[in-house]
């Protein structure tokens, strides 16, 4: 009993070795306080940008859904058919200046979407930018990146003020609008439509067979 003791206790910290050089090794664990946050707004942009994206406090990275519908197979269970897919708005927050030049940021920002004159709406492209968010390791390096792609900001929450509130940071909470977002990391490793493969599979077979017809004396060439 004394040996399976022992087999055992060595195997918990065989196992406990295995979980500490995975968190310190390249691909430990991702740590949500280690991120980046690059917003580019449309036009000639501001030099405010940086800054203000220096500021976020929080920001949530954008998950994708399926859009389904139920298929109408009357044999047997029913399974969802995809017929889209689509992205959810998201929310950041901004720590605030004491002139609120970030809030004003936004606001500039979504003064682009109509004329305060006459209160017509301006052309998509004029306000849509573009908001690029990284997931950092421990050394600072991109580990993951996606880009919210046609954004703009949909709301500015509104901020409350307290004399009770002691020793905090005034915030301003910004959801924003996007079309899409694509991976700034990996896209290329994404597995790709089955059209684009077939293409290429054509491409490559008719590639062999003109390479199989060239003489092999040409080929050394």
């Amino acid at each position: 009993m004394a040996g399976l003791a022992k087999f055992l206790e060595g195997g918990a910290f065989g196992i406990l070795n295995d979980i500490l050089s995975t968190f310190h090794s390249e691909d430990g664990y991702a740590i949500p306080n280690r991120f980046d946050v690059v917003i580019v707004p449309p036009g000639a942009g501001s030099s405010n940008s940086r800054k203000v994206s220096m500021r976020c406090e929080t920001v949530t990275i954008p998950g994708r859904n399926l859009n389904t519908l139920t298929d109408g197979n009357p044999y047997g269970p029913t399974r969802e058919i995809v017929q889209g897919y689509s992205y959810a708005d998201v929310t950041a927050v901004f720590q605030c200046s004491s002139d609120m030049k970030e809030k004003r940021f936004f606001e500039t920002w979504q003064r682009l979407a109509y004329n305060p004159q006459t209160w017509a709406m301006q052309y998509y492209n004029d306000y849509s930018g573009s908001i690029k968010l990284f997931q950092l390791d421990e050394t600072d390096r991109q580990r993951y990146g996606v880009e919210l792609v046609e954004c703009f900001p949909k709301t500015i929450e509104a901020q409350a003020v307290d004399y009770s509130t002691v020793n905090a940071i005034q915030t301003v909470s910004v959801t924003f609008s996007y079309r899409y977002w694509k991976d700034l990391i990996d896209e290329a490793d994404l597995p790709r439509p089955l059209g684009d493969r077939i293409a290429d599979s054509i491409l490559d077979t008719v590639e062999s067979k003109i390479t199989s017809m060239i003489p092999k004396v040409l080929r050394k060439l």
